[in-house]
């Protein structure tokens, strides 16, 4: 009837309805590219089925009650005095109690199996990549091959990286949707995420967790190559002209927006233990004594 009556209305609002389906079709979580991913998406998709047994019946059992004691249909039993029924409360308790029980369980298991820090088993020696959040940007260090980056990350296929979080400002989240788990950095707190992927590709990481203005620019991609191509990569890196010291992290630490990519050749020794440090007061680490001073 609408249609008939207003085609132009009925056109306009099908599209805007299209529009706005078709906007939130990027399902990362269920396209996952690496182990933990997989393992997280199957958790999901069993935990939105076991829910489904309590939904998909109420929503039809809800629209038949409402077609079948409808004012007009005469045949329906009328039962005013009706207050009680076993039957129904053993349903109504005994099912959601099973699903309870089984998400517990189901959950308590995973919590151990997926927890973040802990290593995953590989024949591939780990890589160590130091993560430190930023306003609004993301430094990555590479301690083992002396680099560093900003808002690029790299990193070979079928091999496990170790992720050592934490910040140089306020409380972020590091997430690579893809890959798996997210985890937070804090000033002062050294987070640990292991993550695999199992195929080479580009993948989109961002911030988890608002931040403040330019929270909305705070991504990168996470290129995953070959064994080759990583250290090609790393070569490239190390060809940049521009090292990462404590003047250059002072600058760094300023908040910018949208923040272009940057390379460092090398990076001071325990840059990443001091980034962490001065929000302990440990005395442990002097590489950010000049910026410190400084500030």
């Amino acid at each position: 009837m609408i249609k008939k009556r207003y085609p132009r209305l009925f056109s306009l609002l099908s599209t805007l309805g299209i529009t706005l389906l078709l906007s939130g079709c990027d399902f990362v979580l269920l396209d996952p590219k690496g182990q933990i991913g997989v393992e997280e998406r199957s958790l999901i998709i069993t935990a939105i089925l076991l829910m489904l047994i309590v939904v998909v019946p109420v929503i039809i059992m809800t629209i038949v009650f409402a077609w079948r004691y409808r004012a007009s249909n005469t045949k329906a039993t009328y039962t005013p005095d009706w207050a009680h029924s076993n039957k129904i409360e053993v349903v109504v308790w005994t099912v959601p109690v099973i699903i309870i029980l089984v998400l517990g369980t189901i959950t308590w298991k995973t919590t151990h199996s997926l927890d973040p820090r802990q290593p995953i088993e590989s024949e591939q020696p780990h890589l160590t990549v130091q993560v430190v959040s930023l306003d609004w940007k993301w430094l990555f260090i590479y301690p083992e091959q002396g680099i560093a980056t900003v808002n690029e990350l790299a990193f070979p296929a079928n091999v496990p990286v170790r992720f050592e979080v934490t910040s140089g400002s306020v409380m972020n989240s590091f997430f690579i949707p893809q890959l798996g788990s997210q985890i937070y950095a804090m000033a002062g707190m050294k987070n640990t995420l292991h993550l695999i992927a199992n195929e080479e590709g580009v993948y989109r990481g961002l911030s988890a967790n608002y931040s403040g203005h330019g929270f909305s620019g705070m991504k990168f991609n996470a290129n995953v190559t070959s064994q080759e191509k990583f250290d090609e990569w790393v070569q490239q890196v190390k060809q940049a002209s521009t090292t990462l010291d404590a003047d250059k992290y002072t600058a760094l630490k300023k908040a910018s927006f949208n923040n272009p990519i940057e390379r460092f050749s090398s990076v001071t020794p325990d840059m990443y233990d001091g980034i962490v440090a001065k929000y302990t007061h440990s005395t442990g680490s002097h590489a950010l004594s000049n910026s410190e001073g400084k500030e």
